[in-house]
């Protein structure tokens, strides 16, 4: 799978969230702080694993064929439990 530019932008985003949190760490800040930031963090990683998981989902359904013993319900079962686990 080819992950398009956003994806790689979204985590190169994260990183930075969470130098930033290290940083906040080392220089002891505040516990709700770090926390807060922590949960950003969370929820980006969150949001961009449902970006690669809609995305290979869109591309596995565009190339159901008989290659490919899943059938698109397969894929679709795979794809929410990929989500589910991710939680």
């Amino acid at each position: 799978m080819q992950y398009d530019d956003k994806v790689v932008n979204r985590l190169k985003r994260i990183e930075g969230q969470i130098k930033g949190i290290l940083r906040m760490i080392e220089e002891g800040k505040d516990c709700k702080d770090v926390v807060t930031q922590l949960s950003a963090s969370r929820s980006a990683i969150d949001r961009t694993i449902g970006v690669i998981v809609s995305s290979n989902i869109i591309s596995c359904m565009q190339n159901v064929d008989e290659s490919n013993p899943m059938s698109q319900e397969e894929i679709v079962k795979e794809a929410v439990n990929l989500l589910v686990k991710s939680r």
